[in-house]
């Protein structure tokens, strides 16, 4: 039987989806695994299968048969891709044989040229060179090379861009490129950098840090030290992203169990290690047949150090005789209390999964609390199934790793089922773009002044999961024309990228510009000077009346505008974001307004203080006057010297 697309509520389900790497495995309404993937950002690669631009034929016959999606999260994206493997292996999901990516996989390509450049590329392999991958996903790719660009200076620009330079770029002045386009390196040292990046994309990245330590040698022995101190950041950089992964070790069976209480609900999560590999993980939503502590009994349980709240214990103890033990009261922390809570829940839930007959029980059962009778309990699994089994929840190295993957996961499974309003506007804006990916970053500009006066153009910050209050900036504007908002963008919007691309910091997916085409041009010709050509500019133009619901949304690249119904969810956020952009612009114009009223323009002239400035105002009778006076007439005024009127003479004109 096929499922309607309406089955599975993908909208819900997407809300507080995590965006971390992980596998994801779509069932159907009989449970039947339809199709095992895995994504390096779950909630980005999960949207686009209910983009319905991009769907094929065939993901639209797997997406009508959606029911549920199970996902577990990894920690990077070489354990999604084993965990996978080993999934689709185990499973054999139908769709994984039917449905083939019907996209090109990205590779990184290294140009034949006397200066190679390292560049993306996708599609047919026509131009000469050398070709790494393929990669699993864009973003692999762009991480990539943006670690080698650290640490070779290796050229990403564009043949024409490469070709038309006099003078070096912003890429040279941060430390990014050595500006072979201006030869401000030899031939010979930069194909140096090249095969030492060939060797990483190789994986060689031993040999590298090996061939770096004795150059870093040989330059420290004859003094060469700014060389030397070049060569250990490279080594320090390579180092740092040479990680672990944990979801393929050496042999072993091991269960995994975590409890987590969040809000009065419980999630137990089981991550499965069989034979050294992670082949899934499964979460449960037991019904707590208990109520939260009172006071008497946390304050009781945390004095003793362990929980004596074990359903059967619960019913034996006797809440009059917890009130009457004298007890140092200490304020209960929230935190605290769930811990309890989840010992006693974990208590409960272990003897009856393990005690069932038909259990795949393991050697080695991991817990992240430790409960009463643990020993007593291992005892009774391991003669009920003939063999030993041992638990204990103390635990270090790979086996801590599996635990908090285990705790991350149960804590992603309660948060999905506490969606929130902002969530579901943040998915709806991804289905309006057409984007492939949810939005993770959103930033939005607004410029105001008062008749051309005290201009400040603001930078409001958006995420996953909302405001990033902390993250917003202001822009103090001058040198410009008063009243001219194009150049009050342009400038905030230089400073900004110019500073986040050198201290390569997190850049927006998408930029939205409080105004119409003139704004959004502004935009697109600051963010290709900076070569980011990666974010999607989106002008906000005003409806008629500035009445809200008409918003016209001007897209880069787009010459047909949009315009979202008012009901739009999307519509809902990106009005959200342009008010507090608006809110904030003003906030700060109207701060920097009021300090400039508060302020003598001539503060600003050295050596005049209050005595002197108030003689200079009542001999003049104000300050147009002393702006029209002569440097005689200046003099003349008590306290002020021929120097120093020749100085505020000087000032005026």
């Amino acid at each position: 039987m096929t499922n309607s697309p309406t089955t599975f509520n993908f909208k819900t389900f997407l809300i507080t989806l995590s965006n971390k790497p992980g596998v994801y495995c779509m069932l159907d309404d009989a449970g039947t695994v339809l199709y095992v993937g895995k994504a390096r950002h779950l909630k980005k690669r999960i949207a686009s299968y209910f983009t319905k631009s991009t769907q094929s034929p065939k993901t639209h016959a797997l997406v009508a048969q959606i029911a549920n999606i199970d996902v577990t999260i990894t920690h990077t994206e070489n354990e999604a891709l084993i965990l996978e493997n080993t999934l689709i292996k185990n499973i054999q999901p139908r769709y994984n044989i039917l449905l083939r990516d019907d996209k090109s996989y990205p590779y990184i390509y290294l140009s034949n040229h006397i200066f190679p450049c390292l560049s993306l590329h996708r599609g047919t392999k026509t131009n000469k060179g050398h070709y790494f991958g393929p990669y699993p996903h864009v973003n692999a790719v762009h991480k990539t090379l943006n670690i080698l660009q650290k640490l070779f200076l290796i050229r990403q620009c564009e043949e024409s861009f490469f070709r038309n330079r006099s003078r070096p770029c912003l890429q040279y002045q941060i430390k990014r490129c050595t500006a072979p386009c201006v030869d401000l390196i030899d031939k010979e040292t930069y194909q140096e950098e090249v095969q030492h990046a060939v060797l990483f994309l190789e994986g060689k990245s031993q040999d590298i840090i090996a061939t770096l330590i004795e150059k870093m040698e040989s330059a420290a022995k004859v003094l060469a030290f700014e060389k030397a101190a070049k060569y250990r950041d490279q080594i320090r950089n390579l180092r740092k992203i040479q990680e672990h992964q944990y979801v393929s070790v050496d042999g072993g069976n091991v269960d995994v169990v975590t409890a987590v209480i969040q809000g009065g609900t419980g999630c137990v999560q089981i991550l499965t290690i069989r034979d050294g590999r992670h082949i899934g993980n499964r979460a449960f939503f037991p019904k707590i047949p208990y109520s939260h502590f009172s006071k008497g009994e946390a304050k009781h349980a945390l004095k003793k150090g362990r929980s004596d709240t074990s359903p059967l214990k619960t019913e034996k103890v006797k809440i009059s005789s917890l009130k009457r033990e004298k007890i140092n009261a200490q304020p209960i922390k929230k935190e605290e209390i769930e811990n309890i809570e989840a010992k006693t829940l974990l208590a409960a839930f272990i003897p009856q999964y393990y005690l069932a007959s038909n259990r795949d029980i393991p050697e080695e059962i991991i817990l992240n609390h430790e409960i009463d009778d643990m020993a007593i309990l291992a005892d009774v699994i391991s003669q009920q199934h003939g063999r030993q089994v041992h638990i204990h929840s103390r635990v270090r190295g790979t086996r801590a790793r599996w635990i908090e993957m285990a705790l991350e996961n149960a804590q992603t499974s309660l948060i999905q089922r506490q969606p929130n309003q902002y969530h579901e506007r943040l998915a709806d804006l991804s289905i309006v773009l057409q984007l492939d990916t949810l939005p993770q970053r959103l930033e939005c500009f607004d410029v105001s002044h008062t008749q051309g006066e005290a201009t400040v153009a603001s930078c409001v910050v958006f995420d996953a999961e909302g405001t990033r209050n902390k993250e917003y900036r202001r822009f103090n504007i001058d040198n410009i024309t008063p009243g001219d908002d194009y150049a009050a963008m342009q400038q905030a919007l230089t400073r900004r990228y110019s500073r986040l691309k050198k201290e390569e910091a997190l850049l927006p997916d998408i930029l939205f510009v409080d105004g119409g085409v003139g704004q959004v041009n502004v935009a697109q010709t600051v963010l290709t000077e900076l070569q980011l050509t990666d974010i999607r500019i989106i002008g906000i133009a005003k409806g008629p009346d500035r009445k809200p619901g008409l918003e016209t949304l001007i897209l880069s690249g787009d010459d047909t505008p949009l315009i979202l119904p008012k009901n739009s969810p999307a519509l809902h956020l990106i009005q959200q974001i342009r008010d507090e952009a608006h809110r904030f612009a003003i906030t700060s114009h109207r701060k920097r307004r009021a300090k400039m009223w508060r302020t003598s323009i001539l503060e600003e002239i050295g050596d005049i203080g209050p005595k002197r400035r108030q003689h200079l105002l009542k001999h003049f009778g104000g300050l147009q006057g002393v702006s029209q006076a002569g440097v005689e007439d200046l003099a003349a005024v008590h306290g002020i010297s021929k120097p120093l009127a020749q100085k505020i003479y000087d000032f005026f004109q």
